[in-house]
């Protein structure tokens, strides 16, 4: 945003109404042409940009001698020189009535992440279509995504009507077929509109090249149209940082997202249930008798109660929800797939924690709305999804309140924005399942067996040596009548994990099931030995975090790929190099190895016999096993 715009946003918005909108639909159906020529004709340009506007068009453009009103918008290179949005870009204007602040979201397939940024905050989407094209695939994926995201406004912009020779029919013909598509998606307006972006037709006056259309300009229309959102009225306050300069003043500062509230009025913290009241409000301009939302504030407390980043205040009387389980949206804007029952980090508000996304119940088909059965979602796809979060969050539903409904996944190692979701509720089970104290406990029953539970967990290649080496250990314990189970993953294969097969998703959920019957046998006070590949570093750390610090023994044995190949005991390698075998570990497929393992075994030069010794070597450095 330059700073003339800025200015102009702020002094012609005054106390004026303001409404946010986007434009959005597939690619090259003119949404930076449009929001360019509607800055341009609502005289919302100033001279020297025009000037700028008119060399770059020179330069860059695509409309021959013709200024190029998308180059208004498109501010990166790479944007002007593929003549596409890639970026959300920000523009503000405003007329006599109101304020607007318009997101041009990108059209490419790839970039679906970004409009759904875009859409994020808005009140109405203008989704254009190509008059020669129709309704695309990327239209209804748009639109889609505009009705999850609360948008209820939807102005159909049918472009380039100038090249259809502004026929009624081709107009009529999309309007039909985007009304049928649109009827179970909960728009509560939409007011299809035939433009021409390029030579302005019906962008801030009505045209005279389509005499047959009586409805509003656009202009006209975003001025006029009546936005009520259903804005939450609780208040809702998430803690953005505890401050606290010196030992006489703690202050917890954030912004009120929705609500308000008052000096004196009481509040609770949402995930301890603890209550007090609000002592003052504070802000750099002194004490605040109220506070609204939008406001950024410091709160003062009567009484010192445990409340950290992240935590959620509101009134005892309109608590949100609390649990650990909850049904969301998800749209997946990754282009490594979803793993259920891999761990991601999951912001919801300004609260982060681990969670997973524990199952798919359906797939969305953008084109019919039709639910589908799905193991894991790809790029751009939408699910509706159950997810678990290690420790309970504080939510409201989305459709309830869009600040605290709303959450992203992120790639724990990449960090990387992996996915956005809409909370839909609480899982029931979440609040109404409690953890069932025994009367013999974990110590109990390790005691009787004179050892202490663990997981021992070899990973590493197929052909490394895995199995091999945990029998031995396994042999060695049992001559020291110590109390040991094997989990074998051929073994499991053949029973507990025998529905599961061999995708990223159907890996990371047998390495699920594994690491809750170790869990359990753990429980139980065995040393538990696990022999599995287990390739993803993700689905590892999964399993360690089930476990105390010292009970999990990351075992990596380390053997050169061409040696496993060598050996090829199930001869697997072979498959592979004869094709019949896909997505193989080590050679199509990742393997990431163990970056910090509790032992790191070099089976070159070194027998399975000398390595089982190894293991046991350190069992009895750590006390895992008592005196024989």
């Amino acid at each position: 945003m330059t700073f003339i715009e800025t200015t102009k946003c702020l002094v012609g918005a005054g106390t004026k109404d303001q409404m946010r909108f986007i434009t959005c639909g597939s690619v090259d159906d003119g949404k930076s042409t449009l929001i360019g020529r509607l800055l341009h004709d609502s005289k919302m340009i100033c001279e020297d940009q025009l000037t700028a506007l008119e060399r770059d068009s020179a330069r860059h453009g695509t409309t021959g001698s013709d200024i190029d009103f998308a180059l208004l918008v498109d501010g990166l290179e790479a944007e002007r020189e593929q003549g596409i949005t890639i970026d959300v870009a920000y523009r503000f204007f405003s007329t006599q009535r109101r304020s607007f602040i318009v997101a041009d979201t990108p059209g490419h397939e790839q970039y679906t992440r970004n409009m759904a940024t875009g859409a994020s905050n808005a009140e109405l989407a203008i989704i254009l279509i190509d008059a020669r094209k129709g309704v695309l695939v990327q239209t209804k994926r748009h639109s889609f995504i505009c009705s999850l995201l609360g948008i209820r406004h939807v102005v159909l912009a049918v472009n380039k009507i100038d090249l259809v020779n502004y026929e009624q029919k081709s107009f009529d013909r999309i309007v039909d077929d985007y009304s049928t598509f649109a009827a179970g998606l909960g728009f509560t307006s939409i007011v299809p509109i035939p433009i021409s972006a390029r030579y302005g037709d019906n962008l801030v006056s009505r045209s005279d090249h389509t005499n047959w259309y009586i409805g509003p300009c656009l202009l006209d229309h975003l001025d006029s149209v009546d936005i009520q959102p259903n804005a939450a009225t609780a208040f809702r306050f998430p803690v953005q940082w505890v401050n606290r300069p010196n030992q006489d003043f703690r202050g917890y500062a954030g912004s009120v997202v929705s609500g308000s509230i008052s000096a004196g009025d009481e509040i609770v913290a949402a995930a301890s249930g603890q209550t007090t009241r609000i002592k003052r409000i504070v802000t750099q301009k002194g004490d605040l008798p109220r506070a609204e939302a939008g406001d950024a504030v410091t709160i003062t407390l009567e009484d010192e109660i445990d409340i950290s980043r992240g935590d959620l205040l509101a009134r005892p009387s309109e608590p949100p929800k609390v649990a650990n389980q909850f049904a969301a949206y998800l749209i997946w804007m990754d282009k490594d797939p979803l793993v259920p029952g891999r761990n991601y980090i999951l912001r919801v508000g300004s609260q982060t924690k681990t969670g997973s996304i524990t199952a798919i119940e359906h797939r969305i088909d953008v084109n019919t709305r039709e639910h589908l059965a799905a193991r894991t979602l790809r790029l751009n796809e939408i699910g509706f999804c159950k997810v678990a979060t290690a420790v309970t969050v504080a939510f409201d539903p989305f459709d309830s309140n869009r600040k605290t409904g709303s959450f992203i996944v992120i790639d724990p190692h990449t960090n990387r924005t992996v996915g956005a979701g809409m909370i839909a509720f609480a899982v029931q089970r979440a609040t109404n399942i409690a953890l069932q104290p025994l009367s013999v406990d974990k110590a109990a029953r390790a005691a009787l067996k004179n050892q202490k539970p663990c997981v021992i967990w070899f990973t590493g290649l197929s052909g490394a040596g895995k199995s091999t080496i945990a029998n031995i250990v396994d042999q060695k314990l049992f001559a020291m009548s110590c109390h040991t189970m094997i989990l074998d993953g051929d073994n499991l294969r053949h029973g507990l994990n025998r529905d599961l097969g061999f995708t990223q998703a159907d890996r990371a959920e047998n390495i699920r099931r594994v690491g809750e019957v170790a869990k359990l046998m753990a429980d139980s006070g065995l040393i538990v030995i696990c022999s599995f590949i287990a390739p993803y570093r993700a689905e590892r750390d999964m399993i360690r975090n089930l476990f105390d610090e010292e009970e999990f023994i990351e075992v990596f044995v380390d053997t050169p790929l061409e040696e496993c190949a060598r050996r090829d005991p199930k001869g697997l390698y072979s498959k592979v190099k004869s094709g019949e075998i896909k997505s193989f570990t080590g050679i199509d497929a990742p393997y990431e190895r163990p970056l910090r393992p509790e032992m790191h075994l070099t089976t070159l030069g070194q027998t399975a016999e000398q390595l089982a010794d190894a293991v046991v070597n350190l069992l009895v450095a750590r006390a895992v096993i008592g005196d024989r």
